[in-house]
């Protein structure tokens, strides 16, 4: 069973669920580890507080797969709420930042995605929505609001962009 089918059962197990603290469902097969902390799902959608991907097919990944990879997916990633780039190269560290490259503008300041990319851990890919206020120190996270299909097409798109992807 691939892990897209797993987690799109385990979304379904789970409708109806909502509470402060959230619940991660994890789905994997033999290429993918998945897990998202989803905060409340219903039939058509979920709020999500955070997206990690590892697995297998990252196992031997290289820095310049790494960047590639941040670029493919950020010109193939095109209906999220705002267009990602790459923004920051750390080869030291073995870390890529993708944010939005034009956040969304709020009354009171800015929301935007941020993706970390990363060789040093189990997981290499993590994704978040932040808020920033005008004024106030700092950023705070946010939920990202998908559609289950809205989940599963960016998911499928992360690991398809992949350049040796499973």
């Amino acid at each position: 069973m691939s892990f897209l089918t797993s987690l799109t059962q385990s979304l379904q197990a789970q409708t109806g669920w909502a509470g402060t603290v959230p619940l991660t469902i994890s789905a994997r097969d033999a290429a993918v580890d998945c897990e998202v902390d989803v905060t409340a799902i219903d039939r058509l959608s979920c709020s999500i507080a955070e997206i990690r991907l590892g697995g297998p097919f990252l196992a031997n990944a290289t820095y310049n797969q790494l960047q590639d990879w941040a670029r493919n997916f950020s010109r193939k990633i095109t209906y999220l709420l705002e267009e990602l780039g790459p923004l920051e190269f750390d080869p030291q560290a073995g870390q890529v930042l993708v944010r939005s490259i034009k956040p969304d503008t709020l009354p009171d300041g800015t929301a935007y995605f941020e993706v970390m990319l990363e060789l040093q851990t189990g997981t290499m890919f993590s994704m978040k929505r932040y808020r920033y206020v005008k004024g106030q120190p700092g950023r705070d996270p946010i939920e990202m609001h998908l559609t289950v299909e809205v989940l599963c097409k960016l998911l499928n798109d992360l690991v398809t962009s992949f350049p040796a992807a499973p």
